[in-house]
């Protein structure tokens, strides 16, 4: 049982005194710190008073030592998404840390892309892909960058680096933003998705590139969804005309237009004269 060690964990990790916590709860201050140092055990009364101070369930709170878990699976917990509280299977973000305990950046390049597909959630698999710590993103967020792959989301190039937030909640999908989306049957895909799932209870995905046809993913079929955030490349961006270039381009076309319709119309007067 880790109650005695997570009670105090929680307390520390909110940066609360014995004092104010007790008071919250109910308790005195000496009867919280015989919790905490394992003196005496509360009643089954009060755990629910515990539960819902700290919004762990009672189970999370006895039965899994919650230091273990990184920052990103104890937001996660703390949102709502605890496993006991929602009577369903949860799937826990597999990540990785830092010597300082920030969570790093993982990176999935196009060699990891299949074994991403069935690693997605084997920590062993997730600590063996390289990482990197990026200064200018948010500490309190979680964030994974993949490589692509194909010209389907074109003007991004082939081969860039989509660096993206983790989505926890897939009811925040907002229609028309750019999201990596990880299904057991695609593997990683990244699109422009629509979000259905109130209605059909699916995902509509469109490419950037309009050569390529939309098309629905159900969303019981989707294992993780990750917002994007920026992407990099190895390829220069193709160079922007500047005023004086275009207009000498349309006019370029505008003569060879006129070139054209002129033999046309040549064609048809001869062909009339016959």
């Amino acid at each position: 049982m880790f109650f005695q060690s997570n009670i105090r964990f929680l307390r520390e990790r909110k940066e609360l005194s014995q004092e104010l916590t007790a008071g919250g709860l109910g308790v005195k201050r000496s009867t919280l710190n015989n919790y905490e140092n394992g003196y005496a055990q509360p009643k089954l009364e009060m755990l629910p008073f515990f539960s819902k101070f700290y919004k762990v369930s009672i189970d999370s709170l006895i039965n899994i030592d919650l230091s273990r878990l990184s920052d990103t699976q104890l937001r996660e917990m703390e949102e709502g998404h605890d496993t006991y509280i929602k009577g369903t299977k949860l799937r826990v973000l597999a990540t990785t840390v830092d010597n300082n305990n920030r969570e790093n950046i993982e990176l999935v390049p196009l060699k990891a892309k299949a074994g991403y597909t069935a690693g997605y959630n084997d920590p062993e698999f997730i600590s063996g892909l390289p990482t990197f710590q990026l200064p200018f993103l948010s500490a309190d967020r979680k964030y994974r960058t993949f490589q692509i792959d194909g010209d389907s989301m074109l003007p991004i190039p082939d081969k860039s680096y989509i660096t993206c937030e983790f989505l926890s909640n897939w009811n925040d999908v907002k229609d028309g933003h750019a999201y990596i989306i990880l299904t057991l049957d695609e593997g990683i895909v990244f699109k422009v998705i629509y979000n259905q799932i109130r209605t059909k209870k699916k995902l509509l995905l469109r490419s950037l590139n309009h050569a390529y046809d939309p098309y629905e993913v159900p969303v019981a079929d989707v294992k993780e969804i990750w917002k994007f955030v920026y992407y990099t490349s190895p390829q220069m961006p193709e160079p922007v005309m500047e005023k004086d270039e275009l207009l000498g381009s349309v006019n370029k076309l505008q003569q060879e237009m006129k070139h054209l319709i002129g033999k046309v119309d040549g064609m048809l007067i001869r062909s009339l004269g016959k």
